[in-house]
């Protein structure tokens, strides 16, 4: 590490840490630079770090960053108390780690400096600490003894709490070296520490709302979870909110939550305080819309009532809408300090609003989205949509940052990636793309690289993963990409449910895997139950044991040691499985912008492997897709679309419902039939009624007029 990377978590004076950093920068000072953070628990008190380095170069130093000069001896007794009891919370921290040991002591010096305004004499008996004025730290601070090479990185994550998300799957059934289970033994220890963005992500929070962006398996749940825990440890007295869509994420966070808890304080969250909630809530569990309803005295729907009134789809918008005009000027009893919210690109803004209502000032609301696992074709709000004109995302130096984007992928090889989204967006389908970003730019925001070409509205461009935005072990360990992502056609749904039966079993019983390891989806909630009654023939038949999550099963636990969990994509959503299986994949492949979010979001639950599964006449349309990317070593070569050609796309690609589908099938089959009896000659076309040759002629016209303006 060359320069020094700060993170902004809580300081108690901005103002004092900033003049630390500029000292530090300019001094040149390498590492991570660590300002209120962390949170240590020693005996039945929490001891605050102003300032942590941790570098390479000049090992693991805790700074107190004193607001005067001492004095009298009184003064500097408890200054000299305040600097040990910080070495011991340290210390006390660190040594539970046996990894982080040589023999009997740890592997390293923990240093600890008291940095004070202008020159100090510290007294003689204290020789065990560090006392100096600020334009000496940096002086002080290369004097020290670096961290060897083996220790930093266990180090770094210790610190970040990130120690206990290790998995606790031992594995035990691995025997063979070169079996899928044993791949995933490597990667999953792989896995350990978080990477700038994610640190940055997780422990900066500032006075306003703040954004978190980032690709399926960036991390983005574990960032919520870790961010929740150290606002929760720091702040006890506020009331805090975890929010999201999918209520299979309850048990993620709580376990997130709790071992992060652990690994700070030693005890466990004060669920009063920091509230896991699903966004709407039941009648089984309170809810962030519940709880807000019963606050301010607003009338609270069910799902029935949300259902016939506004849909399925737009069933939650409904009632959040009903109640912010129940609502209207009334400026309600704030509910929460801090709202965390993940999955936002799956709630309405009408949400939003209601939460930025709840919510006392200065407006601590996080939301964390990735914008094509949107289940539906309405684009994530803008800031000003979600909370008005008085909320920006502009960044302010020395503060934590309100904008921020999460490019590593630790969860989908690159490759996998690549097909997702040239899939998602339809880049090579047959006739023409569904649907892009507005800022092409973004595409280096989430980790590609331009390989060739420009960016830019109108231009061609070649794009690959940047080598930087995934972890090498995907290059190690998952070589054939073949075996790691697979289309599978099929001419019958019996055989597609046969085959998926037959690989699973293989999975158990070959390349011992466990039940828990595999996911299979189906994509279509309104239908699950109904598809999922051949899938478990065919699993019986194979000797596995399956269960349809949410209805054979409780809707809040996705997997078991005991069952193949079987999914709908919007259950699915927001959990992961080493092994996928997407079944029906070519009922995604037609152009909907909804039905490209649900493949997209369906190839990205898998961590290592995934099999997407299709059967009937349509599944050939996806195959084009699939073999173009394949052959183009899953590189993404196209042209950026231009805005015209963007609206026009959404236009075209928009959600439809089931009768409307419908009647665009029948009318084009009709036409086809009519324009195949015309091609073939048996129908004349001047001899056509002249209405119908000037329609078909004025169509065809208006047809070419669009294709030119968009080209």
């Amino acid at each position: 590490m060359n320069s020094l990377q700060v993170i902004h978590g809580q300081a108690s004076d901005r103002v004092r840490t900033k003049h630390l950093e500029t000292t530090l920068t300019r001094e040149g000072i390498t590492g991570t630079l660590y300002i209120g953070y962390p949170v240590l628990a020693n005996a039945d008190e929490l001891v605050r770090v102003d300032a942590m380095l941790l570098s390479q170069q000049h090992g693991l130093v805790a700074i107190r960053l004193a607001k005067e000069i001492p004095t009298e001896t009184s003064e500097w007794t408890r200054t000299v108390s305040e600097q040990d009891r910080l070495f011991a919370a340290l210390e006390s921290h660190l040594s539970r780690h046996d990894f982080l040991r040589r023999g009997r002591r740890l592997g390293f010096t923990i240093e600890t400096i008291t940095v004070f305004p202008d020159a100090v004499k510290p007294p003689e008996d204290a020789t065990e600490g560090h006392y100096c004025e600020l334009t000496k730290v940096g002086e002080l601070i290369r004097s020290f003894t670096p961290i060897e090479d083996g220790l930093l990185r266990a180090l770094d994550s210790a610190l970040q709490r990130v120690v206990n998300i290790k998995p606790t799957k031992k594995r035990s059934n691995v025997k063979l070296a070169e079996s899928r289970g044993a791949i995933l033994k490597q990667i999953e220890r792989e896995i350990a520490n978080l990477d700038k963005y994610q640190k940055q992500a997780a422990l900066e929070t500032p006075d306003a709302p703040q954004r978190i962006r980032g690709l399926a398996g960036s991390g983005k749940t574990v960032v919520l979870a870790l961010k929740a825990a150290y606002l929760h440890a720091s702040n006890p007295q506020w009331d805090i909110a975890v929010t999201f869509h999918t209520r299979s994420l309850y048990p993620q966070f709580e376990d997130l939550i709790t071992r992060f808890m652990f690994e700070t304080t030693n005890d466990k969250p004060d669920w009063k305080k920091l509230r896991i909630l699903h966004s709407w809530g039941g009648a089984d569990r309170d809810g962030v819309y519940t709880m807000m309803t019963e606050q301010a005295g607003l009338t609270r729907r069910d799902f029935g009532y949300a259902k016939g009134q506004y849909g399925y789809d737009d069933a939650f918008q409904g009632i959040c809408k009903e109640a912010l005009q129940e609502l209207g000027q009334r400026k309600p009893e704030p509910l929460f300090d801090a709202v965390l919210i993940d999955e936002a690109q799956d709630l309405p803004k009408e949400f939003f609003r209601l939460v930025y209502a709840f919510t006392r000032e200065p407006k601590r609301i996080v939301w964390a989205y990735d914008e094509l696992q949107r289940l539906n074709d309405n684009e994530m709000p803008t800031t000003k949509d979600l909370f008005g004109e008085n909320v920006t995302l502009e960044d302010v130096p020395g503060q934590p940052r309100r904008d921020i984007i999460l490019p590593v992928c630790y969860r989908n090889p690159p490759w996998t990636l690549a097909l997702a989204h040239a899939l998602g967006l339809g880049l090579f389908r047959k006739d023409g793309m569904v649907q892009h970003f507005d800022d092409p730019t973004l595409w280096t925001d989430i980790g590609y690289r331009v390989k060739s070409g420009r960016l830019e509205d109108g231009q061609d461009v070649e794009l690959e993963r940047h080598p930087e935005s995934y972890p090498n072990f995907f290059d190690t360990l998952l070589r054939d990409k073949s075996d790691v992502v697979s289309l599978n056609l099929f001419d019958t749904q019996a055989q597609h449910d046969a085959w998926i039966a037959e690989q699973i079993a293989k999975n158990v019983k070959n390349d011992e895997l466990d039940y828990d390891d595999i996911l299979v989806i189906v994509p279509h909630a309104t239908t699950a139950q109904k598809r999922y009654v051949p899938l478990k023939e065919a699993f019986t038949k194979a000797g596995l044991a399956s269960n349809l999550v949410g209805a054979t099963t409780n809707r809040d636990t996705m997997f078991s040691s005991a069952y193949i969990a079987v999914s709908h994509i919007y259950r699915a959503k927001g959990n992961e499985a080493p092994m996928v299986y997407i079944a029906d994949a070519q009922s995604l492949g037609r152009g909907s912008i909804t039905l490209r979010n649900m493949l997209f979001t369906a190839i990205t639950r898998c961590r290592a492997w995934v099999r997407i599964c299709a059967w009937g006449p349509f599944a050939e349309e996806i195959k084009s897709e699939f073999e173009h990317v394949k052959s183009e070593n899953f590189h993404l070569r196209f042209r950026i679309p231009t805005k015209t050609e963007r609206e026009r796309m959404h236009k075209l690609h928009r959600d439809r419902s089931e009768a409307d589908v419908q009647k665009i099938d029948l009318t084009a089959r009709k036409l086809r039939e009519g324009l195949d009896t015309i091609a073939q000659g048996e129908v004349e076309f001047d001899s056509l009624p002249p209405d119908i040759r000037a329609q078909l002629i004025r169509l065809a016209r208006s047809a070419d007029e669009g294709d030119d303006h968009s080209a």
